[in-house]
């Protein structure tokens, strides 16, 4: 890809980098909440999330891929057992309460079903999210050997 010519200096550079940044996390935690409320509101009807679910998981994509590809996880969080562990149960336990108020709105007197089916609905995403993880972190510590190796390579060669 053809490299343009930029008219900022150093500074506008990292403040606009900023802007991005903070755009970006805006739209995701901005989707993920609209669609919660939805869910809540009307309930599992997947016409009415389809366009913000699609803009989600391809903004969750990118940020996935492109990290993975930079050998990136997180800036205070290290990719361990520990970690996985925490980050899969807080997103058990945060579907798992939406889908008990997304039964239960639609089966009010069925609170122990709407429990169960929350239960369930929120075991199923932490096992899902800390088997994702753990194969990231696996292929995320892959990628910065590979690009450590490859920057000695590169060093070496420099220096003959």
């Amino acid at each position: 890809m053809k490299e343009r010519k930029s008219n900022l200096d150093e500074r506008q550079e990292q403040a606009l980098l900023k802007i991005e940044h903070n755009g970006c996390w805006l739209a995701f935690w901005g989707l993920l909440i609209a669609m919660a409320v939805q869910l809540i509101v009307y309930g599992f009807d997947m016409k009415l999330l389809a366009g913000e679910w699609i803009v989600f998981m391809a903004l969750c994509l990118y940020i996935w891929s492109s990290c993975l590809k930079q050998g990136i996880w997180d800036r205070q969080l290290k990719p361990d057992r520990k970690t996985n562990l925490l980050a899969s149960l807080v997103a058990g336990l945060a579907f798992g309460v939406l889908m008990f108020f997304s039964i239960w709105k639609n089966f009010p007197d069925k609170p122990l079903g709407a429990a169960a089916g929350a239960l369930i609905s929120g075991g199923i995403i932490f096992a899902i999210c800390f088997c994702a993880l753990s194969i990231s972190a696996k292929q995320m510590k892959k990628r910065q050997e590979q690009l450590e190796k490859e920057e000695n390579e590169n060093e070496e060669e420099e220096e003959k």
